[in-house]
This record gives C-alpha cells, sequence and structure tokens, in this order.
C-alpha cells in the first residue's frame, strides 16, 4: 500500500497506480511492522546491476551496459573513463562493484564484468582507484579470471562480498553447464575467495590445489547472484537462482557442497526431475527456498538503525516477481516467516544495499532503471 507524502493521513493510493505517474515523488509504503517511504533517486538508467553507497553523499551504480557512474549530492556524474573492454551481451557486462574497507585511505575499489578469453566468456574481478574528485578510474587490474570459460552467455554469478579483513568472497555461476558445479578443478558454481591483490587466504580448503583448485570456497552453487556478510556476527550468506522452483539461502562454509545439480528443491524448466532428489550425503542443504521461483538477485542481513523492526532479517531483492522479500530469522537464524514489499512497484529489482543512516537503497534491472531509496516514514 502506498501514500503520497502530499496527501498523509488521507486515504493510501491504490495498489494499481503506474509508476509512471509518480516516479519522482516520494511516496509512502505500509509494511507488517513499519510504514516505509521510498524516494526515487535517479531514472533512466541502462539496466544497472549494483549499488554501492560510498558514504552519506556518494552512491557508485555499475550499469550492465558498461557505464560505471558516481551519484554525488544528487549530482550523476558521466560515466567514468578507465574501464577495460567488456562482453556486454545478455547477462555479461558490468556488473557488480565493492568498495576496499579502507577506502579513505587507499580509494580502491573492486567489480566484476565478463570478456572474451581463451574462446569464451567469463567472469572476472578487476581492482581499480576512484580519483578524489569522483571523475575517473585508475590502475585497473585483473585479480582473478575464473576458469574454463564458456561460450553460454548467461548464469554468471559475480556479486562481491568483501571480509572484514579485506578479503574478497566472488560468486561464480555454473553459465549453464550443470555438472562443472560438482567439480572442485572449475570454478563454474563456485564461491571463490581471494585476496585483494589475487592471492590465495591461508585459510582457502582446497590452498594446496591437491582436492581443487585453490581458490575455491565452496562448490556445488547454480547461479548464485547475492551474497553478503552478516556484521553482527560475521557470517556469509549467499542466495541463488534455482531452475524452475529452488531458489536458495545458504551459508557457504569452507569446502562444503551445495548440492546443484545433485539434489534442488526445483525441477527442470520442462517438468523433468533434476538430480536424485532434494538430499543426499555430503551435501547441505538450504536455509531456505523459494518454490515457485521469485528470482532472487542481491540481499542483506538488516543491521541499520532507521528500521530496528527488520534487525537480522534478509532483504532480499527479486527480479521475476519484481519486489523484495524480508525473511524474518529466529534465535538460531531459521527463517520463520516472509513478507513481501513493494511487489510490482518499481521493476525487476537487481540489488539492495543497507546506506550509512540505515536507510535502503536498490535498483531495477530496466531499460529505464531506477534508484531508489526506503527510508522510515514519519508518524501521521
Amino acid at each position: 500500500m502506498r501514500l503520497s507524502l502530499a496527501a498523509a493521513g488521507a486515504a493510501f493510493l491504490s495498489a494499481c497506480m503506474s509508476a509512471a505517474s509518480w516516479a519522482n515523488e516520494p511516496v509512502r509504503y505500509h509494511t507488517e511492522l513499519v510504514d516505509v517511504v521510498v524516494e526515487t533517486l535517479a531514472t533512466g538508467l541502462d539496466h544497472p546491476w549494483a549499488v554501492e553507497p560510498l558514504d552519506d553523499d556518494t552512491i557508485l551504480i555499475t550499469e550492465r551496459s558498461g557505464k560505471f557512474r558516481v551519484l554525488h549530492k544528487g549530482k550523476f556524474s558521466k560515466p567514468l573513463p578507465g574501464l577495460p573492454k567488456l562482453y556486454a551481451e545478455v547477462q555479461g557486462g558490468l556488473l557488480d562493484v565493492a568498495v576496499s574497507p579502507d577506502f579513505v585511505k587507499d580509494r580502491t575499489l573492486f567489480f566484476t564484468a565478463t570478456q572474451p578469453y581463451d574462446k569464451g566468456i567469463g567472469p572476472i574481478v578487476f581492482r581499480s582507484r576512484l580519483s578524489s574528485d569522483l571523475n575517473w578510474l585508475a590502475d585497473t587490474k585483473v585479480i582473478f579470471r575464473s576458469s574454463r570459460p564458456d561460450i553460454v552467455d548467461h548464469n554468471f554469478g559475480a556479486r562481491i562480498a568483501v571480509a572484514p579483513d579485506g578479503s574478497l568472497f566472488v560468486t561464480v555461476g555454473d553459465q549453464a553447464r550443470e555438472t562443472r558445479a560438482q567439480n572442485t578443478f572449475d570454478h563454474r558454481g563456485t564461491v571463490v575467495h581471494i585476496n585483494r591483490d589475487g592471492s590465495i587466504p591461508e585459510n582457502n580448503p582446497f590452498r594446496d590445489g591437491k582436492d581443487g583448485l585453490p581458490e575455491i570456497w565452496s562448490y556445488g552453487h547454480r547461479n548464485p547472484q547475492g551474497i553478503t556478510f552478516d556484521a553482527k556476527d560475521g557470517r556469509l550468506y549467499t542466495v541463488e537462482h534455482g531452475p524452475k522452483g529452488g531458489d536458495e539461502i545458504n551459508e557457504p562454509l569452507p569446502g562444503r557442497n551445495y548440492g546443484w545439480p545433485v539434489i534442488t528443491y526445483g525441477t527442470d524448466y520442462d517438468g523433468k526431475k533434476i538430480g536424485v532428489g532434494t538430499q543426499a550425503p555430503g551435501m547441505e542443504q538450504p536455509l531456505h527456498y523459494w518454490d515457485p521461483s521469485i528470482a532472487p538477485s542481491a540481499l542483506i542481513v538488516y543491521r541499520g538503525a532507521m528500521f530496528p523492526e527488520w534487525d537480522g532479517n534478509f532483504l532480499v531483492t527479486a527480479l521475476k516477481f519484481e519486489l523484495i522479500s524480508r525473511l524474518e530469522r529466529d534465535a538460531e537464524g531459521n527463517v520463520v516467516r516472509e513478507e513481501r514489499i513493494l511487489t510490482e512497484a518499481f521493476g525487476r529489482l537487481r540489488d539492495i544495499k543497507e546506506a550509512p543512516d540505515g536507510s535502503i537503497l536498490a535498483v531495477s534491472d530496466e531499460d529505464d532503471g531506477v534508484l531508489i531509496r526506503i527510508s522510515r516514514a514519519p508518524a501521521m
């Protein structure tokens, strides 16, 4: 339910109102625990893929077509120079961006993108520096290139989470080559863990290379397009696309096998069974799954001060049903219920982040994509 701030105190506007009619006007929505205000900070974005707040005044945005932009004090930059040549087709292009924990000192960013190499296409992790005037990128270098690139142009994964120690956890999708997700000598269908220079962390499970590629942290994933740390306890979580049904939230642990395509709660797109069922020895169960699929694209564990009612909840953006899924957890971390927010209000939601002030930022993966901010509504 939504209500124009100009009409605060009156009846809520009809849920079927077209987004175009209020795209630049703050809008009030009712959720189960708190009313929120949604502001559209930017429109006209070309399939934005990632949003990353630098501070209260500055937001980074990537557009899949290959544009890297900065929104600073309400003004959008031109696309920043300094990017390498990319493969920007279908699901490939400029994808995620993350910020060094020491950004104020080192100006370092990390981003993922797809490029052609070795007769295929694959996801790559770059390290770069953002100029102090926010106008260009410099010293852009490859720090990770996934093994065995393929000609398939989708299911790349390619999300980044920066650990407190500055190392990087990066998702790599199966690139629609399902069985490769069970091969520990292949990056497809994995979460990889690297240091900021691309070297191998000491705690990686296959660091010696005897039982798998040294970058691999966990495997048996399908297309994990969300990854995040819980700021309270440091736990790592991913959200991934299933086939027809079976989207999952997982807690990737070192050396663990998350089952794809041997076990899944989904079916193939033609309805046929995949693998052996939902359980198998030596394979992990998801923390939560959706059936039917919502096509999850990113997640956070909310820990901000603005919405104490949502403390510890998963907030998951979804493409298929154009919504944010709010998942409540009990004291043991188990998902106990779901609320769906902003359904079909802003299009296919691609990324979500918690801003420094506790508000929530999200972008929509559309030809005319938007950047929105979700804040606490004033009392009525």
